[in-house]
């Protein structure tokens, strides 16, 4: 399972895995790849929830493995 983490580096981790954004889009706002679009949390304090993390990589069907490879 994935450990908590900042909004930045969420944003950074998916960047890397090859997401452009984030882009505004009504309430939240969203990453995109190819034609995929993932919604993420908007910025605030304090970490983003493991739990929250794991739902968002499932979304996008992204591998734990991958994901921690970074």
């Amino acid at each position: 399972m994935p450990k908590n983490i900042s909004w930045r580096k969420l944003v950074q981790r998916f960047r890397a895995l090859g997401f452009d954004g984030p882009y505004s889009g009504g309430r939240h706002l969203f990453m995109v790849k190819g034609t995929f679009k993932l919604h993420i949390p908007n910025p605030h304090h304090g970490d983003i929830s493991k739990h929250l993390v794991a739902e968002i990589l499932r979304q996008a069907n992204i591998k734990n493995s991958e994901w921690e490879g970074f």
